[in-house]
């Protein structure tokens, strides 16, 4: 009895500590919205981030684009080498000896990373970001699993300093081809893991509108095929801004290889990417904190968690849509659906009981000890996962 109770001691303890590890932070095109930026969290990302930055040519879109948006909404989103003046900071270009994440290798990076956080000039760097060009394209799955080890073994060993994983831009190659596959794997691991994405593919995907492209092959420059015949002979991206209007609705700005609303949007993203790890809590909504607001999509932590055998989880939508929520094993396995139907907009709670639910149990009497991943889909305009934990 006593070596029943220790052992149970200790996996309480290890699951109780797993319950509070980081959730994971992914800028996608669901928060890609300038209205959705508070200027207090803007300011805090401006006050405390040093963000040491390697890209190459598509990667430069993040910057081009903040550039742009300085010149079209003034001061407060400024940035520069240094902090100068209250901007943020931003070491832009900033490893010698290697220029991206396949660049001249696939390893390079992480060593650039490690001499230069290792370089006294450089203490003040807590956020370190690198882009892909178009390595992710050709990328099998051993090389995307010697990138994601690398940047678990800087997180260990640089643990004051927050880094930024990414996805590799779209190549027209559609949802089946290897770049989507690769692509998917670090939004897998990201999401399982608790990492910080920044989902460069999602958020070049969609228009401000929530129309998806990936499966219309679209490609990095925003053309796609709107007709099925294997044409690339539209692009969204244009298409979105002749039906706008310029410094009202989007603003001009460089964008690599791509069209002036694309860097727009990479540019929402980052600045609320920023503000999140300023340490901005999205989800108690921007004007009032304590009433969550049902402008945006939501999908909220379950609550209890750890649980046994029953927890609630909460999700809101502002407007009607078809939603699933599924729930997954720790290698990804479907277990249950909980809601597959059009709800209309509203907050929502939804009671899951693990030992009572039919669907692939893993131990007799319900589901297994351990740790749980749901994941909430509304239509093509937005997805999220959060990790829950089953204590028995």
């Amino acid at each position: 009895m006593k070596t029943f109770f220790f052992l149970s001691v200790i996996v309480l303890i290890i699951f109780s500590s797993m319950s509070f590890s980081q959730e994971s932070i992914v800028a996608n095109h669901t928060i890609a919205k300038l209205s959705l930026l508070p200027d207090e969290w803007i300011d805090s990302a401006k006050a405390n981030l040093h963000i040491a930055y390697g890209h190459t040519s598509h990667g430069s879109q993040l910057i081009t684009g903040m550039e742009g948006l300085v010149n079209w909404k003034g001061a407060q989103y400024a940035f520069n080498e240094g902090g100068l003046n209250g901007a943020l900071d931003i070491d832009d270009y900033a490893f010698p000896g290697a220029s991206d994440l396949g660049n001249p290798d696939r390893t390079t990076w992480a060593t650039a990373t490690r001499d230069y956080l290792n370089n006294p000039e450089n203490y003040d760097v807590n956020v370190v970001i690198w882009s892909w060009c178009g390595q992710v394209s050709s990328a099998t799955e051993a090389d995307i699993n010697t990138y994601l080890d690398l940047m678990n073994g800087l997180e260990i060993d640089y643990q004051n300093v927050k880094f930024v994983y990414m996805t590799g831009h779209l190549d027209g190659t559609g949802t089946n081809g290897n770049l989507n596959l690769r692509n998917e794997q670090i939004r897998n691991y990201c999401v399982t893991n608790g990492k910080i994405l920044y989902d460069f593919n999602d958020i070049e995907s969609y228009d401000p509108d929530g129309n998806y492209y990936l499966d219309k092959y679209a490609n990095d420059n925003c053309d796609y095929d709107s007709d099925g015949n294997g044409s690339l002979d539209k692009n969204w991206a244009i298409d979105w801004q002749n039906s706008h209007t310029i410094n009202v609705d989007w603003y001009d700005c460089s964008a690599a290889h791509s069209q002036p609303l694309n860097g727009n949007l990479k540019t929402y993203a980052a600045w609320w990417l920023w503000a999140k790890l300023a340490g901005w809590d999205s989800a108690s909504g921007i004007d009032n904190p304590d009433e969550p607001s049902l402008v945006n999509f939501q999908l909220f932590q379950n609550f209890p968690n750890p649980f046994n055998p029953n927890t609630t989880i909460s999700y809101q939508l502002p407007e009607g849509s078809n939603v699933t929520l599924k729930i997954f094993n720790a290698l990804g396995e479907e277990v249950a659906t909980l809601v597959n139907e059009y709800k209309p907009a509203g907050s929502y709670e939804v009671g899951f009981n693990a030992s009572a639910l039919l669907g692939s149990v893993s131990a007799k009497g319900g589901y297994a000890s351990g740790v749980y991943f749901y994941r909430l889909k509304v239509g093509n305009e937005f997805s999220d996962s959060k990790k829950m934990i089953l204590l028995k």
